[in-house]
């Protein structure tokens, strides 16, 4: 028969007891988090595309100003590089689109501050789940910017 003993000072024993208690907090934390946030929203019809942009504060014209399909690069160029930046700003990432087919839907916004007509809302469709969106307004005093408005756009 084996016996084995070991010393453990209090503080020793509590420190062990913080530790433990702190990596399974964390590890409870991160697990929580990879459910709720990887999980892009299902898009499979219009009218959750539509619920989905109004639920972002957006106010569209129902039906689609185009919709285009198209088989997006197995690696993304430096254009696609600029435009994921955008959509990692907002949770989106288009690499995990690479060499897949993906739908682009364009909507009329109505509802975009001090510009009555013109902006339009893109929303990019990979396997039923949004993987990218932007607003813009073509033209020559044009812009595009985030489909997820940040949270100053939002208070403010």
């Amino acid at each position: 028969m084996f016996i084995w003993t070991a010393r453990f000072s209090k503080k020793k024993a509590v420190a062990a007891v913080i530790a433990v208690g702190l990596v399974i907090a964390a590890v409870i934390l991160l697990s929580g988090r990879s459910h709720t946030e990887d999980k892009a929203p299902v898009l499979s019809d219009n009218a959750q595309r539509i619920a989905y942009l109004q639920s972002l504060g957006w106010e569209v014209v129902e039906e689609p100003l185009e919709t285009l399909q198209f088989l997006f690069p197995e690696t993304l160029n430096a254009s696609y590089l600029a435009y994921n930046e955008l959509q990692r700003l907002q949770g989106f990432d288009l690499t995990a689109c690479c060499g897949k087919q993906v739908t682009r839907y364009t909507y009329t916004v109505t509802n975009y501050p001090n510009r009555p007509e013109g902006v339009q809302a893109n929303l990019y469709i990979c396997e039923d789940a949004a993987v990218a969106g932007d607003i813009c307004c073509p033209g020559e005093s044009g812009f595009q910017e985030r489909l997820i408005p940040s949270e100053a756009k939002k208070a403010g």
